[in-house]
């Protein structure tokens, strides 16, 4: 398996993006809008935030799932029953967000998912139409007035050697959401399986974006898409001894959004919240 580079503004780009995400569930694109030097503004300004005690007055309640996440009540991948290594914070235009850094985040939130609206209609446009009939509504069209797609502001902090056995930075598991945009970070980690059961690492050049389909754009596309496993491996050496910074932008449709077989959105993601953090979400 072979994850596609894709240049954003080649002319052959939405049909190599659409293939690459047909044959593997991800792509990782270049030449894109995503300015650089704000993903790694977020990355500086959040490392500090993490690495102070100002995140703590910002942790997530129950319901809304905006706010910070310790590595005590962060995710436990589905199917596992060891938490991965990690604390984040979820960032929602409406949500909780700390005067201590500047509203980067916010932008990349917007910037991220200006992009991903154009990669949608991309595979709008190059879906067999047997396969698109199926789509309740285009895809892009499916993010209108959805108040769920989030910034998660990763941080996998350094090894220290006494993490529980068989840990690692994340374990396993597929996105939820239609796709996610991730913008490469300052660590490499991030592999995907293929169809045999091999893992194979991630194009991670600074600069890129790694995009990968999600639960329910297989959902919606009756498997053509697939969700395609992937995960984040320990590092070894001087590696281990550094945090590793992750901003992907989990894409969710609206609410009432039905994916397949009458089934919305909300109800789709309430099924996996619960399995992750067995917790209940409240209808926006």
């Amino acid at each position: 398996m072979e994850v596609a580079v894709v240049d954003f503004t080649a002319p052959s780009a939405p049909h190599d993006f659409t293939r690459s995400l047909r044959e593997t569930g991800f792509a990782v694109v270049t030449n894109h809008p995503v300015s650089q030097a704000l993903v790694e503004e977020v990355y500086g300004e959040w490392l500090t935030f993490f690495e102070s005690d100002a995140k703590y007055a910002y942790r997530y309640e129950d319901g809304d799932q905006d706010g910070y996440f310790a590595p005590d009540v962060s995710e436990t991948a589905k199917g596992n029953n060891i938490k991965d290594i990690k604390e984040f914070f979820h960032v929602y235009p409406w949500g909780k967000y700390p005067t201590e850094v500047s509203d980067a985040a916010l932008r990349l939130h917007h910037d991220a998912g200006l992009v991903a609206r154009t990669l949608l209609d991309w595979v709008e446009a190059n879906t067999p139409p047997e396969v698109s009939a199926g789509f309740s509504r285009p895809l892009s069209s499916m993010l209108d007035g959805s108040t769920r797609s989030l910034l998660r502001i990763l941080r996998y902090p350094p090894l220290t050697g006494t993490e529980p056995p068989n840990a690692i930075r994340a374990a396993a598991h597929e996105d939820i959401n239609l796709i996610t945009v991730l913008p490469a970070s300052n660590e490499p980690g991030l592999q995907v399986k293929d169809l045999a059961g091999n893992w194979h690492d991630v194009p991670t050049d600074f600069g890129s974006l790694a995009i990968n389909s999600g639960d329910m754009l297989q959902l919606a596309s009756g498997g053509y898409y697939p969700s395609t496993t992937h995960r984040v491996t320990n590092p070894v050496g001087e590696s281990a001894t550094k945090s590793r910074l992750s901003v992907p932008l989990f894409l969710h449709p609206a609410d009432d959004v039905i994916l397949a077989d009458g089934r919305t959105a909300f109800e789709f993601l309430q099924e996996r919240i619960r399995q992750l953090r067995s917790q209940d979400l409240t209808s926006k």
